[in-house]
């Protein structure tokens, strides 16, 4: 029987609106199947597109741990692909589980340990033999930054550029949830990305700081000038290996000085650790007990106003003349709640994760072997932002 349909595995925010997406381009997908562990919050995103789109989708439970349940469902359900959107440290299980049924795999984020605050793709690249043997695709990172900042530096590469230099991927979240302290994603992820030291690449060597050591002032086109913090993130080991010639590549994300105070109060006193201890003769692990005492990301939605800009600063040369520009998204909060109950944060990653899907799903980017999604021919997608909710601007910038 061939395979059909989409499995889209987890069931929070950038799920939420990766499964409306689809929902929206029911003729590319013809089926859709919504799986975690949490059957009750499948059921209420199943019916919610019910209501708004008239379209019906499958669900199932599944533990995205558990190897097993996993080909089972994939079997059962025989998709064309599986897109994950649980959690990090799921990463490779759900790879070996798409080896396994000859199935496409994509996600938004890379793999990261659980017991260590470390987070790279040397173990996803590693599957790349055993993709290939399965004849299919294993497409890494096709969220926001993650994702949509690697198509814009591909598309620059392919389309603007010579050569490109430097690279700035900048990440402006200016929205207010009107909480004293919540994440926008994963709390664990988020905090554990944020409280960890920043890196860069330079001139073939990586460069290490101490957390939120280096600060900018950068004025977002739509939003103004914000406070910008360098961090390391995974899109830099790739864009790194991907775009030739390139000298640096930095990354920079935007903090308010109250979460900043949050969060380093939070660390000061063990809340962010993320090995076992001993409490009253229970065993926690105190950032996963921190994540049950902070708001879902998944509810800020509709509490959220502002906007989000995200985009990467490119210099290079064409035809021997330096240029400099500014390729990026703006995305308004409410807006994006009116279309999917969710936020700008969960929006930004939903999307290009459904358009990622759709480009596999119709073999407009097709292969064998895992790859990173700057690999691509990058027009494509580009057109696809702009139909289906990310519009993206090109501001040319002073030298």
């Amino acid at each position: 029987m061939s395979k059909k349909g989409i499995l889209i595995i987890g069931a929070g925010g950038v799920s939420r609106v990766a499964t409306v997406k689809c929902a929206m381009n029911i003729n590319t997908f013809e089926k859709i199947t919504l799986a975690s562990r949490t059957i009750s919050k499948c059921e209420i995103i199943k019916n919610e597109i019910k209501n708004n789109q008239k379209i019906n989708i499958d669900i199932a439970c599944v533990d995205a741990n558990n190897i097993d349940e996993l080909v089972k469902l994939i079997k059962k359900i025989n998709p064309k692909l599986v897109l994950n959107l649980a959690l990090p440290y799921q990463d490779l299980i759900i790879m070996d589980a798409c080896i396994k049924t000859n199935v496409h795999y994509i996600d938004t984020a890379n793999y990261e340990h659980k017991d260590e605050v470390k987070f790279e793709y040397k173990e996803q690249w590693a599957k790349n033999q055993a993709f290939k043997d399965a004849k299919i695709i294993g497409l890494l990172g096709s969220g926001f930054d993650p994702g949509v900042t690697g198509v814009f530096c591909a598309y620059a590469q392919q389309n603007l550029f010579d050569s490109i230099e430097y690279i700035d991927i900048m990440d402006c979240n200016d929205g207010n949830n009107g909480y004293a302290f919540a994440t926008n994603f994963n709390p664990e992820i988020n905090l554990r990305e944020v409280s960890s030291n920043g890196k860069y690449w330079e001139n073939g060597s990586w460069i290490e700081t101490k957390p939120l050591e280096i600060k900018i002032e950068h004025d977002y086109p739509e939003i103004g000038i914000r406070s910008s913090y360098l961090l390391y993130h995974e899109e830099l080991e790739s864009l790194s290996k991907n775009i030739k010639g390139l000298k640096r590549i930095r990354f920079f994300m935007t903090f308010s000085d109250s979460y900043i105070s949050h969060m380093n109060c939070l660390q000061n006193v063990g809340m962010l650790g993320i090995k076992e201890i001993n409490h009253k003769g229970q065993k926690i692990i105190p950032m996963e007990f921190l994540s049950t005492l902070l708001p879902d990301p998944a509810s800020l939605g509709e509490k959220t106003i502002g906007k989000t800009n995200i985009g990467c600063i490119i210099e290079g040369f064409k035809e021997g003349i330096r240029k400099k520009v500014y390729i990026y998204n703006t995305c308004d909060h409410q807006e994006c709640y009116k279309e999917t109950k969710a936020q700008g944060v969960s929006y930004t990653t939903g999307v290009p994760a459904m358009i990622g899907a759709k480009l596999l799903y119709t073999q407009k980017w097709k292969n064998t072997g895992v790859f990173n999604i700057e690999e691509f021919e990058a027009n494509i997608f580009m057109d696809e932002l702009m139909t289906q909710g990310l519009p993206w601007k090109i501001l040319q910038l002073p030298i």
